[in-house]
């Protein structure tokens, strides 16, 4: 376990002031730019000294302000991949590995240093420099080289936030199965919530350098408690709206949002409250004729403002009252005909929408 207390005032206008604790496995440290992600790394890292709090792993206290303890950073065993990976340009990517444990007799640097090439993937390349490697193969080279002392917890700061979807996969698969036989804390530093689903254990949201909120990915991206947290957490529509009518027996209630009307989950809210409601692009389906007999209980008539593509992804701009942003595949835009200007119809479930806080 990690035990995670921190205090410390960075500026005049921002302070730390976190208290989380890591399980063994992955907890998810999820936040905005600027929200203190990295300085709680560097500080549990031994990088940083708080003005107070405590950073305990496992029986070891590493940091205490009130009894003054702070062990030096090379004998915390605290493992640490930085945003920017700082190989050595001109060692190979087996002696990049092996630099950490260098005070090791040859025949286990080797032992060990093998061990870990061969689990991540790229025992070949131990004869290559950076230079001749893909990211993809230099991000697996610093997690090996981190991974290879046998550290209590390790700290990853954005590790995969260069790479491709595949190969981030690929690399969250490997960590997880190193991770099954350790079992040791790891905090894993991230702003995309597609992320945090992927590794799907333990998340804790920080917040202009505080916990705003902490559980299971689910129960805390799912269902966001906080505007801040909901466009964090890929919810791309947020509106203000009023209630205009409550069925608590039905679980559902009538919200109305720039002169529309739309249902909704039932939240607790009164008739005549001011609520404030999101849903994920990807949760609204585009129709290019009105439907009929649907489950679905939210059926908009539109118009498509505008139409681009990012990516595998066509994002389209629906004005319904208010304006939507809405995600499609190219080949759903194709079969649809969309343009600028088109008709369409919007559908969403009622249980696609979440109630957030005002």
């Amino acid at each position: 376990m990690l035990d995670v207390s921190l205090r410390t005032h960075l500026s005049a206008s921002f302070a730390l002031d976190v208290s989380f604790a890591a399980p063994p496995g992955i907890t998810i440290l999820f936040g905005a730019s600027g929200s203190g992600k990295t300085t709680v790394l560097r500080a549990i890292a031994g990088l940083l000294r708080p003005h107070g709090g405590r950073v305990v792993v496992g029986d070891r206290t590493l940091f205490d302000a009130a009894s003054r303890t702070d062990v030096p950073v090379a004998r915390r065993r605290i493992g640490y991949v930085a945003q920017h990976l700082a190989l050595f340009p001109h060692l190979s990517v087996l002696e990049n590995v092996s630099y950490g444990i260098a005070h090791l007799d040859r025949a286990e640097r080797d032992r060990r240093a093998d061990a870990i090439l061969t689990s991540l993937g790229i025992a070949h390349l131990r004869a290559r420099r950076p230079g001749e490697i893909s990211g993809g193969e230099r991000q697996r080279t610093a997690l090996a080289r981190t991974l290879v002392t046998d550290p209590d917890a390790l700290l990853l700061d954005e590790p995969l936030s260069a790479l491709d979807y595949a190969t981030q996969t690929r690399m969250l698969d490997d960590l997880r199965a190193w991770n099954r036989e350790r079992g040791i804390p790891i905090v894993y530093v991230t702003h995309a919530h597609r992320e945090v689903f992927a590794l799907g254990e333990r998340v804790v949201v920080l917040e202009h350098g505080r916990v705003r909120a902490e559980g299971t990915p689910h129960e805390v991206l799912d269902a966001p408690a906080r505007h801040s947290l909901a466009t964090q957490a890929g919810f791309e529509n947020v509106f203000d709206g009023l209630v205009m009518s409550s069925r608590p027996e039905a679980g559902t209630m009538a919200c109305r949002i720039d002169g529309l009307d739309v249902e909704v989950p039932y939240s607790g809210a009164d008739d005549g409250d001011a609520i404030r409601v999101a849903v994920r692009a990807g949760d609204i389906l585009v129709a290019g004729e009105e439907p009929r007999a649907l489950s679905a209980r939210n059926i908009l008539p539109g118009e498509v403002r505008s139409l681009g593509r990012e990516g595998a992804t066509m994002i389209a701009r629906v004005a319904a009252g208010p304006v939507f942003e809405v995600h499609l595949t190219p080949a759903a835009a194709q079969t649809l005909a969309l343009e600028e200007g088109s008709r369409v119809w919007l559908v969403i479930k009622t249980y696609s929408w979440r109630v957030i806080q005002m």
